[in-house]
């Protein structure tokens, strides 16, 4: 199910996203650009789908050494700000709901997936499970990265936890509007029991600021795909 509040919020704040990746805060920028050498790596030579692109910051780093880069998102105003990045003529922008993909299997070698899996629905982690396995069928391999609780300055407590364990927080954007929005925060021993029963786990890093996984689909008998 799409969540209307949440794509609200993040159309409303595409133009001052990008503040989350240049606090003044040295560990924070350090975690960042430890992971944007690694993805650069990762995606050498690949052609990517990048889900839930939103300001088109990782698209860019990817976008130095992958092949091809087809990057979706359901926001306009993010895309907008995505196609203003460096992109080196590689990236095709495409304005899809993570939650109805239409991708075709086979047609790209990495997947990836920033900063939203914290805002999924726990209920709902089948379906998503069930997308990304469809598309790692074919030897693919998904990235995901998203944040650890806040670690510097005030710790904003949660507004309410739903029956499924969903956590909600308020966020207020530079113009003081205010959003309650999804937000789940995950041990790395979570995060291992999430994904262990669906995919190998081939990377899993659980840093003060920031979490990251690279993952394969596995087939009936445990075997990679």
């Amino acid at each position: 199910m799409t969540d209307h509040k949440l794509i609200d919020y993040y159309r409303a704040r595409a133009s001052e996203y990008e503040q989350i990746y240049y606090r003044d805060v040295p560990d924070r920028r350090k975690e960042i650009d430890e992971e944007a050498d690694h993805l650069r790596q990762l995606v050498k030579g690949r052609h990517v789908l990048e889900l839930a692109c939103g300001t088109g910051y990782w698209t860019e780093i990817m976008a130095e050494t992958a092949a091809s880069i087809v990057a979706s998102d359901i926001s306009p105003e993010m895309i907008a700000e995505a196609r203003g990045k460096n992109l080196r003529g590689k990236v095709s922008f495409v304005r899809s709901d993570l939650n109805r993909s239409a991708f075709a299997k086979g047609a790209f070698d990495f997947l990836a997936l920033g900063f939203w899996f914290s805002h999924h629905p726990r209920q709902n982690y089948g379906d998503l499970f069930a997308m990304l396995i469809e598309l790692l069928q074919e030897g693919c391999t998904a990235w995901l990265i998203d944040n650890n609780p806040p670690a510097e300055g005030p710790v904003v407590g949660s507004v309410h936890t739903d029956k499924h364990g969903n956590n909600f927080k308020h966020r207020f954007l530079d113009n003081g509007a205010e959003h309650t929005i999804l937000k789940n925060y995950f041990t790395k021993d979570e995060l291992r029991n999430i994904f262990a029963p669906h995919f190998r786990i081939e990377r899993l890093t659980h840093n003060k600021y920031y979490w990251s996984a690279v993952l394969r689909g596995v087939n009936a008998t445990g075997a990679p795909t």
